[in-house]
């Protein structure tokens, strides 16, 4: 380990004389072993950068893999800023080195396909900042909106806008996720037919793009940038600040889910619910329940114990049902008052007669619902498994299609996973074509949002799903039931991605070219 110091140390002063330059040499031996010099481009670092640079196995491990566990791509190294400016400078000294090393954000490590790895490169572990916080704020022109460190999970903007009485109108199911990782994607649940993905409800933001810039932009002000991130899948820059929107924030909810029998007729009720605006749900999803996929799972155990008998019992009997899950938002001032606008809500409702189960629990409990059951799993050891899902959105014209040839057809008859598997839908004019996400080629006013959220014990058993996740979209592509991935992380090639993006692709490509022309930040995606 001397000689290694000893190395350093001379490469170091050779390039101070080489460049004529004054750098802080460092008294320690240098984070990285010495076997990565050759590949790693340790003269372009100063010393702020190398200090929180770490290549001990507990870092290298946690940065490659994910939730997923499908993956495995080891970095040279993960960082662990704890400035903004530090991620800047780490950025720059890859722009500006002869040998650009790739850069990959991670917030908590929730993909399911290595989308937030580095292979060879870097790892930010976003969670390592220490000066991005949460500052609730309002004016005049702006409304009441959170300041948020991109770092911030959606469970900590939870608690600290609910100190002031307000909250984001738009979540995802689970809250332990990061605000730059939801935004980098879309962010979506089932609040969003009403108030859009997390992506429509963002005023401003500070990126640090490929190059090492760190810009703020909103509608406004840089707005080619603004568009491109949100849902950009972290290509053109590392999100360090969101402007989220607030609203006032309901006390509690009614939590309701009714069964059905009959697809069409639960589509259809879905896609009436969404339509009543301000005197509808605030919350719609559905769901399948299936003999392996039972009415209570890891996303909530909403059913009692005779409930969940009364729904398995019909299971039995159709070998698939359909649930319906629908939250209404109240408080104090309409407590009187619940109760009868939930009546004229279900108002010509065709759920199965007797098949509907209520439950009223505080806001903040339905919204952490998810959580709650993980930390039942990770006591029984349950929770840390593989989780190969597929995620869609499918246009409203061939969700009855998808339901016959994927739904029945493969998930029920081959019946390889427990689930859960949600599908609900989307009001299209709450998504901003603009951004970078993409959701449907069918200009139709409804899509639908797809999860096939499996879990698997074994690496063998996770090789039989992806299998069968693959044979879902080719039959989508050989049947012309047009589907996109949402977390996309089966596309291998560059046409592949082109034919996502559709006609969106030629302004992406020039946006990467203007904000990381070196194609430094997300390898994961594996687009470029």
């Amino acid at each position: 380990m001397a000689k290694a110091h000893v190395l350093y140390s001379y490469l170091i002063l050779l390039h101070i004389i080489n460049k004529s330059m004054i750098l802080v040499i460092p008294t320690t031996i240098p984070p990285w072993n010495t076997t990565s010099f050759s590949s790693f481009p340790y003269e372009t670092l100063n010393h702020e950068i190398t200090t929180k640079l770490f290549q001990d196995t507990t870092s290298i491990k946690t940065a490659s893999s994910d939730f997923g566990k499908l993956v495995q791509q080891i970095p040279t190294a993960v960082f662990h800023p704890s400035t903004v400016s530090d991620i800047a400078r780490l950025v720059k000294s890859s722009y500006t080195a002869s040998a650009p090393f790739k850069i990959a954000a991670r917030g908590r490590g929730h993909s399911v396909g290595g989308q937030a790895m580095a292979k060879d490169g870097v790892v930010v572990e976003m969670g390592s900042l220490i000066n991005g916080g949460i500052r609730v704020c309002g004016s005049e022109s702006l409304g009441f909106y959170a300041d948020v460190g991109g770092e911030q999970l959606w469970i900590d903007v939870l608690r600290a806008t609910m100190k002031h009485g307000l909250a984001p109108g738009s979540w995802t199911d689970y809250t332990y996720l990061s605000v730059g990782g939801t935004l980098s994607n879309a962010g979506i649940s089932g609040q969003s037919f009403r108030y859009g993905p997390q992506i429509s409800n963002v005023l401003e933001m500070d990126v640090i793009t490929g190059i090492g810039d760190f810009i703020t932009c909103s509608k406004t002000i840089n707005s080619d940038l603004f568009y491109g991130v949100l849902g950009g899948l972290g290509q053109f820059g590392i999100i360090t600040r969101a402007r989220i929107v607030l609203q006032k924030a309901p006390t509690r909810v009614k939590w309701v889910r009714m069964i059905y029998e009959d697809f069409a007729t639960f589509t259809k009720d879905q896609e009436h619910l969404i339509s009543l605006n301000d005197h509808g749900p605030n919350y719609v999803e559905g769901s399948l329940i299936m003999k392996k996929s039972p009415a209570n799972n890891w996303r909530s155990s909403f059913f009692s114990i005779q409930d969940e008998s009364e729904v398995n019992s019909l299971t039995s009997k159709h070998a698939i049902i359909y649930s319906l899950e629908v939250v209404k938002y109240y408080n104090e001032s309409t407590t009187k008052t619940i109760d009868e606008e939930l009546d004229e809500m279900f108002n010509g409702l065709s759920f199965k007669t007797g098949f509907i189960f209520k439950k009223d629990v505080t806001y903040v409990d339905f919204l952490n619902r998810v959580r709650s059951e993980e930390v039942k799993l990770q006591s029984e050891g349950l929770w840390d498994v593989h989780h190969p899902w597929l995620n869609l959105f499918v246009p409203k014209s061939h969700i009855l299609e998808f339901n016959q040839r994927v739904f029945i057809d493969i998930i029920r008859k081959e019946s390889k996973s427990s689930g859960p598997f949600l599908m609900y839908p989307m009001n299209r004019k709450k998504w901003d074509y603009t951004m970078s996400v993409v959701i449907s080629d069918e200009n139709e006013d409804i899509f639908y949002t797809i999860g096939l959220l499996h879990s698997a014990r074994n690496v063998e058993e996770a090789q039989i799903i992806n299998e069968q996740n693959k044979k879902i979209l080719t039959l989508c592509d050989e049947t012309g039931i047009k589907a996109k991935q949402y977390l996309p992380q089966y596309y291998k090639t560059k046409e592949e991605w082109m034919k996502h993006f559709g006609n969106k692709w030629s302004v992406f490509e020039e946006r990467k070219a203007r904000y990381d022309p070196k194609m430094i930040l997300s390898p994961g995606q594996n687009i470029f």
